[in-house]
């Protein structure tokens, strides 16, 4: 989905006279959340659930050694992610293999490396289970109504609830632990409601496997959990539903052990993308007909439409250009320069490698840099070399306070009696 991103709506920051791109950045670093910001939100608002970082998400090393410093689970969907986050130090007790189809020279490695708890929707993935990791600690995961939200899982993912007796009476014959519920309410949730539900289903699913002779003790409320734009107040009203709920269906009493798996919450708004314009070319006629439909803007032109193409795109670190991400223009000009409608495009030969539309800014040159805010999900995880271009540098840079905040965190573990523990 292709938004029309008009200067209303997204406000050029125009430097003013002195100030330099430098200053700009410096400017985001202190306004960025932080990663360890937020987790401290995170355990504030959901006091009982621990999150269980979605190393797909964003897989730099920097990242995960301060989540792991926090005291972070991780969720890994592969035997390469299972491996990364090991070679970290992470233990295997505090990672969920959290994928349903697994292939099976990655179930055998989980195995081998004592990575224990892991997710199954289907018989065939018990069968496969059984066969190389009989002793894994098992989740099912159940299809919820992901309806209300933007990305949704269970048309892929997850056993439907008529299917969950039988399903875990076949665990039961192949003599596996099941030890918990997983669901996925799906990414960009708008819903709060959706949430209650798939805990209360949850619940029935623990009640089932009772009769079955399982110890139940794990929930895993999934990911999808946002905090930019709409999704800040939003994060806040599903935190509320989300403990209500889980003090009505599964009282704290019981000793329930609920974890999540959020990914883009913790690093959506960590990183910035800075791009390059590598190439322009000026449209007067055919194509500045086809922006005559678009708002014109106070002090714009009309009558011509410039293109431009930077070093980065949907190929490589925008791939997450359906979320609408905010581009920022760090040219120095003046307020009073007219606006053109815009098109940026990325570097590659595909015409489909297109940044956005439409969009008033003033013009640009070779050589201006554009800064792209909210780069931090799905952005470096999910990059290619299509045509061979380089991908996108990573410079990680943390302010003084954040860093004393998880250096603080950190010194709080200590080792006791060859135990790990927080004190």
């Amino acid at each position: 989905v292709m938004h029309d991103l008009s200067l209303e709506r997204n406000p050029i920051e125009i430097l003013e006279t002195g100030r330099s791109i430098s200053d700009i950045i410096d400017g985001k670093i202190r306004q960025l959340y932080s990663v360890v910001k937020r987790h401290l939100q995170w355990i504030s608002l959901l006091p009982r659930v621990k999150p269980f970082y979605a190393v797909k998400c964003n897989n730099t090393t920097a990242v995960l050694k301060m989540l792991s410093a926090l005291d972070t689970g991780f969720d890994c969907a592969s035997k390469a992610e299972i491996e990364l986050a090991l070679s970290l130090g992470v233990k295997p007790d505090d990672i969920i293999y959290a994928h349903t189809t697994k292939p099976l020279s990655h179930i055998r490695y989980a195995c081998a490396h004592r990575v224990n708890l892991m997710t199954f929707d289907n018989e065939e993935e018990l069968l496969k289970i059984s066969l190389v990791h009989p002793q894994a600690k098992l989740v099912i995961r159940i299809a919820v109504d992901d309806s209300k939200s933007m990305v949704r899982l269970s048309p892929k993912f997850g056993a439907r609830l008529p299917t969950v007796r039988q399903l875990l009476g076949r665990a039961r014959e192949l003599n596996l632990e099941v030890v918990g519920v997983s669901f996925h309410v799906g990414s960009g949730c708008t819903r709060s409601s959706a949430f209650r539900q798939a805990i209360e289903d949850a619940r029935r699913v623990f009640d089932v496997a009772s009769v079955l002779g399982f110890q139940m003790r794990l929930l895993d409320i999934g990911g999808g959990f946002s905090k930019i734009g709409d999704f800040q107040e939003k994060f806040e009203e599903f935190s509320e539903v989300i403990n209500g709920s889980l003090d009505e269906f599964f009282p704290p009493v019981s000793g329930l052990e609920v974890i999540a798996e959020p990914g883009r919450y913790y690093v959506e708004s960590a990183f910035t993308l800075a791009v390059n314009v590598i190439a322009k070319r000026v449209v007067v006629e055919d194509r500045a007909n086809k922006c005559a439909g678009v708002a014109v803007i106070s002090g714009s032109c009309p009558e011509r439409v410039m293109m431009y193409y930077i070093n980065d795109g949907v190929y490589g670190s925008m791939s997450c250009i359906t979320f609408d991400p905010l581009i920022t223009s760090l040219q120095a000009v003046k307020k009073s320069e007219p606006r053109y409608c815009s098109v940026i495009w990325g570097p590659t030969c595909d015409s489909i490698d297109k940044i956005t539309e439409s969009y008033w800014i003033p013009e640009l040159y070779v050589g201006d840099w554009l800064l792209v805010d909210n780069m931090g999900a799905y952005t470096v995880s999910v990059t290619t070399d299509f045509n061979s271009f380089e991908k996108a540098h990573i410079y990680t840079v943390v302010t003084a306070e954040t860093w004393h905040t998880c250096v603080c965190i950190s010194s709080k573990k200590k080792m006791v009696g060859g135990e790990e523990v927080f004190l």
